[in-house]
């Protein structure tokens, strides 16, 4: 599965704000073409973060705009600015139903032929921002082959729900539980939408590792200083780590006697725990977290 912990939105009309992104090393980079752009700036940030793809291509980070939704009109045009062979996926806000998932893939598809790229080479990470989304997610989770992740957009959701955010994110409460579920049947990634409060890295941490308990892989940082926070957050701890490796190793005490369950810590270990662990230290060797 691709380790996509930190994914940093980079406003793509602004080349001071690129200049300085490029040197920043989150998991990805989000080039944003959508929410972050006025619209009578749309054009002029498509030329810009065009004109910057390389660049960030060559820091071997994924490069993934986020490109305008279908209903705007310019989606077409964004993806035929940045689909490439600098560009590992694009994001695309606001997918309702698989038939969005299908109309975007088919855009795709003639791009990459004209680029000279494999089809499927382009990834794609919808956005679930509605009620209509969160009752089709898993269906659009299982759309398209090119789908690496599904991201929760919280503000556009609240926003079609007409809810009002909170402090303790309750309201969202279903939508990650639906979002979680649904990446984790389907094989794909469930990625947390921003935590706006950008100043605040110890609420940014205490949100992330509730998203993670939820079973979330990642989230999108609205700042440079939130990568760092996000990216020790969703990584196995060294706690749990040493945890993973005691319980395995009481296992296999208990399993050389004969046993199928012992306890460790006041705590039944018994097979689904030892899974659980295992897959924790798999977890930590693919991002490279030393054991020890």
């Amino acid at each position: 599965m691709t380790i996509l912990r930190s994914l940093l939105f980079v406003p793509g009309n602004t080349s001071r704000m690129l200049d300085r992104a490029v040197a920043l090393k989150p998991d990805a980079f989000i080039l944003d073409l959508e929410d972050s752009v006025p619209i009578d700036e749309k054009s002029n940030a498509r030329a810009v973060t065009a004109s910057y793809l390389e660049r960030f291509a060559a820091t071997g980070r994924p490069v993934i705009p986020r490109v305008n939704s279908l209903d705007t009109g310019l989606l077409e045009a964004d993806l035929e600015a940045m689909v490439g062979p600098h560009v590992f996926g694009v994001s695309v806000g606001k997918i309702d139903t698989p038939a969005h998932t299908a109309e975007v893939s088919k855009i795709l598809q003639r791009l990459e032929v004209k680029s000279g790229l494999a089809i499927g080479t382009t990834k794609l990470i919808p956005w679930i921002e509605s009620a209509s989304a969160i009752v089709h997610v898993f269906d659009i989770c299982r759309s398209s082959s090119r789908i690496v992740g599904v991201a929760l957009g919280a503000e556009d959701f609240t926003n079609d729900m007409e809810i009002e955010r909170r402090d303790d994110d309750q309201e969202l409460a279903f939508a990650r539980s639906a979002i979680s579920i649904a990446a984790r049947a389907a094989g794909v990634l469930a990625l947390d939408t921003p935590y706006f409060a950008f100043r605040d890295p110890d609420g940014l941490r205490e949100n992330s590792q509730t998203s993670k308990g939820n079973g979330f892989r990642g989230r999108f940082a609205i700042h440079p200083a939130q990568i760092d926070v996000i990216n020790e957050v969703y990584c196995p701890s060294a706690d749990e780590i040493q945890h993973a490796k005691a319980v395995i190793a009481a296992f296999d005490e208990a399993a050389a006697q004969g046993r199928g369950s012992t306890s460790l810590d006041g705590k039944v270990v018994d097979v689904p725990v030892v899974k659980r662990a295992q897959a924790l230290l798999e977890l930590a060797d693919s991002m490279g977290v030393a054991r020890e």
